[in-house]
């Protein structure tokens, strides 16, 4: 009866015995998209590397599961598509598993064949089935290529993956599921820094959809930072963050060369 007397009082005074104060799960983000996520080759060069390297704190890691040349058709068809979720199942119990899903660049060539009513059903189906194996899906607008119009004597991007980013949002709120606007963030970013410094983040000197090394670091940080506005928790549990003189360049939209 004592025993019992003073387990109730400690329950009451917050005792751990009572409530032991739970450790969150660190995530584990699993990146699949096209090349403009994909880990930098020869063929091409995303900002996932980036994010993954230099982002990720605490126990909170990543997978660059993106693919050179895929669209959201070939992706799934290709086998890589069942790979992510199988990742997911694998490891939900031990991490919390993300899954970030960035397409567009290929969807939109002639080529594909594929048109946008179809490419914002197959993002929203890969929204459901992130989460039915246990994951939490991540939209992600298509990172905006580097070519720029001087038309007005004002260097702008050319906003040539309008109607994807659009496609995106509107499957994002079709689903309920988060999203980032990568498409706007980068274009506002490349707008304000201008095609000669743009251009030093291409993987060569004409590849103005590609990244390098470099442009990958900046990228992920600003995919970073979209994701601490989506979903604040992250950053508050100190699993994404940015390193401060980057995050600062971002927010004032100045060059930065890591």
């Amino acid at each position: 009866m004592k025993l019992n007397l003073i387990t109730s009082l400690l329950a009451l005074a917050g005792g751990t015995n009572a409530h032991p104060k739970t450790t969150p799960r660190a995530p584990l983000f699993l990146l699949a998209g096209d090349s403009t996520t994909a880990k930098q080759s020869t063929g091409g060069g995303g900002w996932g590397n980036g994010f993954i390297n230099t982002t990720l704190h605490h126990g909170a890691t990543g997978i660059n599961y993106g693919v050179n040349g895929r669209t959201t058709v070939s992706y799934r068809a290709d086998g890589y598509w069942a790979t992510v979720l199988s990742k997911v199942t694998a490891s939900r119990n031990e991490a919390n598993p993300y899954v970030t899903i960035q397409f567009g660049h290929n969807d939109q060539k002639p080529a594909a064949n594929i048109s946008i009513t179809e490419y914002t059903s197959n993002l929203e189906r890969f929204v459901t089935e992130v989460r039915a194996a246990g994951g939490n899906p991540i939209l992600v607008t298509p990172l905006s290529r580097r070519g720029y119009d001087n038309s007005t004597g004002v260097p702008r991007v050319v906003e040539n993956l309008a109607a994807q980013r659009a496609a995106t949002i509107a499957a994002a709120r079709a689903t309920g599921a988060t999203f980032i606007d990568l498409n706007e963030a980068s274009t506002r970013y490349l707008n304000s820094i201008g095609p000669a410094d743009a251009w030093t983040y291409n993987l060569n000197p004409e590849d103005q959809t590609h990244l390098n090394a470099q442009g990958s670091v900046v990228f992920g940080g600003l995919v970073a930072l979209l994701i601490e506005g989506a979903l604040p928790e992250l950053k508050e549990e100190g699993f994404v963050g940015v390193e401060k003189k980057l995050e600062v360049a971002l927010d004032e939209r100045k060059y930065f060369w890591p």
